[in-house]
């Protein structure tokens, strides 16, 4: 998706655009309302991010701007105004989601897609699928059983919802950064190896045994699952 990002903040900005694009956003971010304003009459965006209190132009003035140009592009607030009618207000504007700071990146991203699935209703929605399946693996959620090649794997707990991850996301870059915060609900630790070591366990399940590795490392930027 093309995102618009209106964040002033000198640190959460960029992590929240670095963020984004990790997962293979395509993400312009600016500091200044009316800049943003500006890029969002000449350019066509997926999705709008928004700060409330940043300069010259405010995030919900900015909403309020596009929406009287009949802009119909789902907007998601950033804001510390967690208040009730600070949110209303926001709703009132226009605003399709609002997330209060300070926030996991991993909840972000699970709003980016849900707004996402919300604008193309046809999609059919992940979280109601209780089997996923890439290739000749299977993994049944109500069970909690996985099968390769019809062989039953034996998962611990991390290992399950590790693969599950993936299995969601066939072929994108996974972080490290976003498999802690989803998977063991951490923050960013760059002493941990928990996620290599999990890593490392879960290929000598359902890849080593195998004839074609399904998970795949690319160094220094992250793992794919799949093609």
């Amino acid at each position: 998706m093309r995102i618009l990002l209106l964040e002033d903040d000198a640190h959460l900005g960029p992590w929240v655009a670095g963020g984004l694009r990790e997962e293979g956003h395509v993400v312009d971010h600016f500091a200044d309302g009316k800049d943003a304003l500006m890029a969002a009459m000449g350019q066509d965006y997926d999705l709008l991010i928004l700060d409330r209190m940043v300069p010259r132009l405010d995030g919900l003035a900015v909403l309020k701007s596009l929406r009287a140009s009949k802009d119909t592009t789902p907007a998601l607030f950033l804001t510390a105004l967690g208040e009730v009618d600070a949110r209303v207000e926001g709703f009132e504007a226009g605003g399709d989601d609002y997330l209060t700071k300070p926030f996991a990146f991993a909840e972000l991203s699970a709003r980016v897609q849900a707004l996402s699935r919300r604008r193309d209703p046809g999609a059919l929605t992940e979280a109601a699928q209780t089997t996923l399946r890439y290739g000749d693996l299977t993994l049944d959620l109500l069970a909690r059983r996985c099968k390769r090649q019809g062989t039953p794997i034996d998962l611990m707990a991390k290992e399950f919802k590790l693969l599950e991850y993936f299995m969601r996301r066939p072929g994108r870059l996974v972080t490290r950064t976003m498999l802690l915060e989803q998977v063991w609900d951490m923050s960013f630790d760059p002493t941990t190896s928990v996620v290599e070591t999990h890593i490392s366990r879960l290929r000598s399940k359902i890849d080593k045994p195998f004839d074609t590795a399904l998970l795949r490392t690319r160094r220094g930027e992250g793992y794919v699952f799949g093609q």
